[in-house]
């Protein structure tokens, strides 16, 4: 039994480094990254038990993908394999302030999005302690929606981070979609502006956090807020980090997954609440420090940031 089932696409990811733009760029940076895999990959190094369910095309990349998770130990076997298929592609535009970071999709007609609910075993969702997806599988496509609601009737826990993604669908529809998600969401992740365009939100924190709670009642609610830290609503409490580190920002993107993962972590290893929080907070804020979408941290990185000391060790 896994600890953790992660169900979902993973595209090439192929970086531009500021200050370079699309127009003038020569070379680019290649990793793979996607929300589920990372939290995956992610959980595994910090010691879960951990598997990713999807489909990858029979060539180089694919086999590329499937060492490289396997590298962090995720579980790879439940891994489709599709012959004449397609990885889909991420560009990223790194700016320098004031300009932003900007990404561009090519991942329509991947193998993921052409992945049918039959095709998949189901065996790891069904007896994994917690299955983790995200608002970006329904959002491709027919297929890959049909494969989101079967894992979501497969899986005994759910955890759900709404990763809204404007170039897939609209606010509207994400919100019919989501709203019949979260009846079934033990652990419910959204960032503040997602709770605005989604869910109409735009009172303070714990205005919003509340509202959310009443939507999804069986769950714990996390806003992830950026620089300020995150909120938790949990049995009837709320939970922001303790403690505060300053974050040189090498690579924003995969900062929300590290957050789940350390999150998540914590929770399925037995620890309190505020543990969670904390642990989330630390592997976000490790994550930002560096270049990738994955998270590149062990437990002992954790456990130091969050017991503080030295910074130079020796």
């Amino acid at each position: 039994m896994h600890d953790l089932v992660g169900v979902g696409e993973v595209l090439l990811r192929l970086a531009i480094p500021s200050p370079a733009r699309y127009e003038t760029v020569r070379e680019l940076d290649v990793q793979f990254g996607g929300a589920e895999a990372n939290v995956a990959a992610a959980a595994a190094r910090l010691g879960l038990r951990t598997a990713w369910v999807s489909a990858l095309p029979d060539n180089a990349w694919g086999m590329r993908v499937r060492r490289e998770l396997g590298g962090h130990g995720v579980d790879c076997r439940y891994v489709v394999t599709k012959p004449d298929a397609r990885m889909g592609l991420y560009f990223v535009e790194y700016g320098a302030a004031p300009r932003p970071v900007r990404v561009l999709y090519d991942r329509r007609d991947s193998a993921f999005a052409r992945l049918a609910p039959e095709e998949v075993d189901w065996q790891p969702v069904r007896e994994a302690r917690l299955v983790h997806l995200t608002g970006i599988t329904p959002a491709l496509g027919p297929s890959a929606r049909a494969v989101f609601e079967r894992a979501l009737r497969e899986a005994r826990t759910v955890s759900f981070d709404v990763n809204y993604r404007a170039t897939l669908w609209s606010p509207a529809e994400a919100r019919a979609c989501i709203m019949d998600v979260l009846p079934a969401v033990r652990y419910l992740f959204l960032g503040q502006t997602e709770a605005r365009s989604i869910f109409d939100l735009t009172g303070t924190a714990t205005h919003t956090v509340e509202a959310l709670a009443r939507l999804a009642p069986g769950a714990s609610i996390t806003l992830l807020r950026g620089e300020e830290g995150s909120l938790t609503l949990a049995e009837g409490r709320f939970y922001e980090p303790r403690g505060r580190r300053a974050v040189t920002m090498v690579d924003p993107i995969g900062a929300g997954d590290a957050y789940v993962a350390g999150f998540l972590w914590a929770t399925i290893t037995g620890g309190s609440l505020q543990t969670a929080v904390d642990a989330g907070t630390a592997v976000a804020a490790l994550k930002c420090s560096l270049w990738g979408d994955i998270a590149l941290i062990a437990a002992a990185d954790v456990e130091e940031l969050l017991g503080g000391g030295p910074d130079v060790r020796r």
